[in-house]
């Protein structure tokens, strides 16, 4: 949350110019207050891990939010009970007439499939149309980032021979820019992923800023400048185990496939894991929903005051 201070107190203008949030006397006066209203399209399998990955990072802030978790079809799933999904999960079609403050949409294991080889592609664009017009900030995850990214600007990405695994160092290129405020000079972010999109084909796109790259893993966060949407390629939510359980798996089929790199310590699968990681990820998703969410959404949540706040959306 930010410092309150009297609007003509000298260090209003000085720690502002230090890209230190706080807030003047006269605009906290003004402020209405509610809970964040946040809906969770989780496209992974296993959707009880990854709950439980993205509510701990959403866990570390003061504002109070209300989590709707999302599932875009009724289909039976092999990896979570049907009992959990009834209880805990409503439908994309039961919930588009509803507005919200933020949306995460996470990655899925779709990585060497073309867009038109996806079965439920046409549900998933219809969501991320409906989401420029319904919600104030959205948070793709690795597969659905690049999916976005194609289907609003035509961002073609890239298939690696051999899947990026590991976790990799990371600058933040704006230190005004108040989505990676508070971020080390270096920073950790695990990936596990094939595509990949050029940083040359982000910045073609006049919307779009590119945030925190990799000398390794390339682009890892990007926004559109409207604040709207929000790509990262990268997994901050991981576990400190993730990584290693999905190189058994990996290496259950492919005998040939790549440990993660820089993850295990010495570089031996035999030695425990440890993660670098956690702090940036809590701060990532502190920062989205302070700034990206509660900064500016409207506190009477509807679609034509969210259209008000982005004028300019891909639509």
């Amino acid at each position: 949350m930010p410092i309150k201070i009297p609007d003509q107190l000298p260090a209003l203008s000085i720690l502002d110019n230090e890209n230190i949030f706080v807030m003047s006397e006269h605009r906290a006066m003004s402020q209405e207050i509610r809970p964040m209203q946040v809906a969770i399209l989780n496209l992974m399998p296993n959707k009880i891990e990854t709950e439980v990955q993205i509510l701990r990072m959403l866990s570390n802030t003061p504002l109070q939010i209300n989590i709707e978790f999302v599932r875009i079809h009724a289909n039976e799933s092999k990896n979570t009970p049907t009992e959990h999904l009834d209880t805990f999960y409503h439908l994309f079609d039961d919930i588009k007439h509803k507005q919200y403050d933020g949306l995460i949409i996470t990655g899925a294991p779709l990585a060497l499939l073309d867009y038109s080889q996806v079965t439920f592609w046409d549900k998933i664009c219809e969501v991320f149309d409906w989401a420029e017009e319904n919600v104030t900030s959205t948070m793709f995850s690795c597969w659905a980032a690049h999916a976005a990214l194609y289907h609003h600007y035509g961002l073609n990405r890239h298939l690696r021979k051999q899947k990026l695994s590991g976790v990799f160092n990371h600058k933040a290129l704006d230190e005004k820019e108040p989505l990676t405020r508070g971020f080390d000079e270096n920073f950790n972010v695990p990936h596990s992923r094939y595509g990949y999109i050029d940083k040359s084909d982000y910045e073609s796109v006049p919307q779009i800023k590119v945030l925190a790259e990799s000398k390794e893993a390339g682009v890892y966060l990007a926004a559109s400048k409207n604040k709207q949407q929000v790509y990262l390629t990268g997994h901050p939510e991981y576990d400190t185990t993730t990584l290693h359980e999905e190189f058994l798996r990996d290496i259950a089929v492919d005998k040939t496939a790549a440990m993660p790199e820089h993850y295990y310590k010495d570089d031996n699968i035999n030695n425990s894991p440890e993660a670098t990681w956690r702090s940036h990820g809590s701060l990532l998703f502190t920062n989205w929903l302070n700034y990206y969410v509660y900064q500016i959404t409207p506190y009477k949540l509807d679609a034509s005051n969210i259209k008000a706040i982005h004028p300019d959306t891909v639509i």
